[in-house]
């Protein structure tokens, strides 16, 4: 029975990852054949660099006047900028080679394309909510009648280098996409008034192609001029003569003119299903292969669990609490983990630092649980634009309260007094660490130039947040914890603690039970990792979180059990310092992701090569792999702590 439940489970979750639903504020929008629709712009980005740009950043054709778009925090911290185009589509309207606008480039303005080019950039567009797309054809073995196989990818390329792969380019020359093809699908709904027919937009694709325009006569302004490359029924092909950007020097002013065509195709996508596309940009069978494999873990780790729980620690159960017959099978019996019970719960050294670690953990495995819920149900879809990144700021910021309640729990527990410093230090460690590193590497982008870099006034909205809502939040969190009665141990902890412990097992040396204590938690998420890393840095969009939920409780189920085992054979090597032993074996998951994000950066299609791209990589992987530490060691102490009480509270102490 509890198998198909799991079954179950995983279908339903696997359909909420096809079939996403979505809030009232991206309800769908129809329209009627003719009715303009808007094509908006938004930032350059490049994975080469990690630096956005503005899309007017580059002299391209602008409108009568650029309006940006009404922007939420998350969009701000990831660089987008919405903005007006001058581009021209109305419903069903078809155009060919229609001139968009006609500018005379100095030296200079076109270095600005060449550099943009030879960094990647990919220029990103919005119409009616769906981020535009290329089409990718992929290549068949030779011989092979199947249907050509093809993907997508977000955005579309600024221009290319010259190369053997294009045609008409010289090699090392640099080259602009002046000309784009639209294509848009839609999909016919039910009638509205008057039996006028309409339309939902259910796809939209760009087709860039770089050509340098010839003239027919002479220029007569953007509507009146026609073109000998291209007309309404000769479009655009690869075969034409690029449009080069580079190589110009001294005053020579270059002509360039901008040309699009929109073409319309009936689609059998519904509106509900019309981001398929963007997230089938990863293959859902490896993320089944992760579960697969985590589960394989996770068995194997919860085979020894049992094994520990249901022979050795009954065998010790039965034998620890016999009524002994004599002071010589007393002594005999007294020796393993029962041993050290006055020892055992004595507080760890740097006591306080440890509570601060607990309480900060507690706030980051609440925020990420709320923030999974939320995203499997449908509230964090990818067209709620910036909604993910402003529900983890949000809901890290009102769990605070659920941070001072763990952290002063545990400092009371320990027997300590300045709970008030130590509150302090829980509302300020953990975010004011991540808040310097994002302030200098801020500066760093902000030294750019790049819209990647935050405006001073949302910096004052982000300590806004912190110091005025989560600190008095871990406060108020604190101050309930301290009106209750501290957490007592099952068993009485002796005045004088032991001071020699024996000689260890190999397999219990505190460093080695922390490397591979890590090992196995890693090992059942890397792969998801992997994708979630990949739509970080490769700017691909991630939304499998039925996965993701998934991978997250067997997670924390693999981070329990190991740090359990662990703890164990630690104990029944008679050492007791098991508080921070408990925390840092299944907290060495951070650095397995920290040396894992280092192999990925040298193995991945990641070509960073100046300082500031890979000082912004290796700065928030760092900090990345910091709230992985923290998280995973405070799930592994929990688990620890709840399995120490429960054996020690389950035998018979003089």
């Amino acid at each position: 029975m509890r198998i198909v439940n799991v079954a179950v489970l995983l279908l339903v979750l696997h359909a909420q990852i096809v079939v996403p639903f979505y809030l009232p504020g991206v309800a769908p929008r129809d329209y009627q054949e003719g009715e303009d629709l808007d094509v908006k712009v938004n930032k350059l980005d490049s994975v080469k660099t990690q630096l956005p740009y503005d899309h007017y950043s580059l002299p391209f054709c602008q409108p009568p006047v650029i309006e940006e778009a009404a922007e939420n925090l998350g969009e701000v911290l990831s660089g987008d900028r919405i903005e007006t185009s001058p581009y021209e589509v109305q419903m069903k309207v078809r155009v060919g080679c229609k001139i968009l606008c006609k500018l005379d480039y100095a030296v200079d303005e076109l270095n600005q394309f060449a550099e943009r080019v030879d960094e990647d950039y990919r220029v990103n567009w919005v119409l009616d909510g769906l981020p535009a797309t290329t089409k990718i054809y992929m290549e068949l073995p030779e011989g092979d009648d199947e249907e050509p196989r093809y993907g997508y990818e977000k955005g579309f390329p600024l221009g290319f280098v010259g190369g053997e792969e294009y045609e008409g380019s010289t090699p090392g020359v640099k080259y602009v996409n002046n000309h784009v093809r639209l294509v848009i699908y839609y999909h016919e709904e039910a009638s509205g008034g008057q039996g006028t027919p309409l339309y939902r937009v259910v796809g939209f694709e760009v087709e860039p192609f770089s050509v340098k325009h010839v003239i027919d006569g002479d220029w007569k302004g953007n509507q009146n001029t026609k073109l000998k490359t291209c007309t309404v029924l000769s479009p655009v092909t690869p075969s034409l003569p690029p449009q080069q950007v580079s190589g110009y020097t001294g005053d020579t002013k270059v002509p360039i003119i901008w040309t699009y065509d929109v073409d319309w195709k009936q689609s059998d996508v519904k509106w509900a299903s019309r981001w398929d596309v963007y997230l089938k940009m990863t293959d859902s069978q490896i993320h089944w292969f992760s579960i697969i494999n985590s589960i394989m873990i996770v068995l194997f780790l919860s085979g020894m669990v049992a094994m520990i729980m249901m022979r050795t620690l009954h065998r010790d159960f039965k034998r620890y609490n016999e009524i002994e017959q004599n002071n010589e099978e007393q002594q005999q019996e007294e020796t393993g983990w029962k041993l050290i019970h006055g020892d055992v719960f004595r507080p760890p050294a740097h006591g306080g630092m440890f509570s601060v670690l607990v309480g900060t953990g507690v706030q980051v495995i609440t925020m990420t649980v709320l923030t999974l819920v939320f995203a499997v149900l449908g509230f964090l879809s990818p067209a709620n634009r910036g909604g993910l990144m402003t529900a983890l700021l949000l809901l890290f910021v009102f769990m605070g309260m659920f941070a001072g309640y763990a952290s002063t729990r545990m400092y009371k527990m320990f027997k300590l007094t300045d709970w008030k410093t130590n509150t302090l230090v829980t509302a300020l460690f953990y975010p004011g660490f991540v808040f310097a590193v994002f302030f200098v590497l801020n500066l760093m982008i902000w030294g750019e130039k790049s819209t990647g870099a935050v405006p001073f006034i949302t910096l004052v909205a982000l300590l806004v947040l912190w110091l005025g809502i989560s600190v008095p939040l871990v406060y108020l969190g604190s101050y309930f914890a301290f009106k209750k009665p501290a957490i007592e141990p099952p068993v009485k902890v002796i005045n004088i603690p032991r001071m020699l412990l024996p000689d260890q097992a190999w397999y219990t040396h505190p460093q080695l039970s922390i490397l591979v204590g890590g090992v196995l938690p890693f090992g059942a998420v890397f792969i998801e990792i992997f994708f979630i890393m990949s739509s970080v840095w490769l700017h691909q969009f991630y939304y499998m979180f039925g996965f993701l939920f998934i991978v997250f409780v067997i997670l924390c189920i693999t981070c329990a059990e190991i740090s359990i085992v662990m703890c164990y054979f630690q104990l029944c090597n008679e050492d007791y310092h098991w508080w921070w032993r408990s925390f840092l074996t299944s907290g060495s998951c951070g650095g397995y992701l920290f040396l894992y994000s280092i192999f990925y950066f040298f193995t991945s299609s990641l070509r960073m090569s100046s300082f500031v791209p890979i000082l912004i990589f290796f700065g928030y992987m760092a900090t990345a792999s910091f709230i992985f530490f923290i998280m995973t060691g405070t799930i592994g102490f929990i688990a620890s702590f709840w399995f120490v009480r429960k054996i020690y509270s389950s035998i018979k102490v003089d």
